[in-house]
């Protein structure tokens, strides 16, 4: 079986100096951002999670890595998040973890999944409340054209 490759995005505590990309760069093949903050790479292993954590592995201790993501989602639409807390606030994970009879990786799966709702709540109020205030002021025929121009004019704009 070949192992595939995956493909590994790398957010930094701080910009990189172009020696420690130099260094870096000797252990894994790697491309930066403009300012050196972000890394991407691929890494062979047979799953996403394992090659986070061989990634990690490689260059944990000599580049300020804060956050190892996975850059396409997978099948079921999920990035995979891999972050290294400094262990008192692993031990508090596993402590309130323990406490809500679940696993750390579940509890704070759950503890995620739970504030990205609330967050997409949130943002859908927000919304709701600024087309409210506009249609105060203008017609919904006249908000459709302006949302219309508004979304041709700026195509880049994500899209859910």
């Amino acid at each position: 079986m070949t192992m595939p490759h995956h493909a590994l995005e790398i957010t930094l505590t701080r910009p990189l100096t172009p020696a420690e990309l130099h260094t870096a760069a000797r252990v894994l093949p790697l491309a930066a951002n403009h300012d050196a903050t972000r890394l991407m790479t691929l890494v062979r292993a047979r799953t996403t999670s394992r090659a986070a954590h061989r990634l990690r592995h490689r260059l944990g201790t000599r580049l300020p890595v804060d956050v190892i993501t996975t850059h396409y989602p997978d099948a079921a639409g999920q990035i995979l998040l891999n972050v290294a807390f400094p262990p008192s606030v692993q031990a508090a994970i596993c402590h309130s973890a323990d406490q809500a009879g679940q696993s750390p990786g579940t509890f704070l799966k759950l503890a995620l999944d739970r504030a990205l709702a609330r967050h997409a709540s949130e943002e859908a109020d927000r919304l709701d409340r600024a087309v409210g205030e506009l249609l105060a002021r203008t017609t919904s025929a006249h908000l459709l054209t302006a949302v219309g121009r508004a979304l041709s004019r700026h195509p880049g704009v994500p899209q859910p």
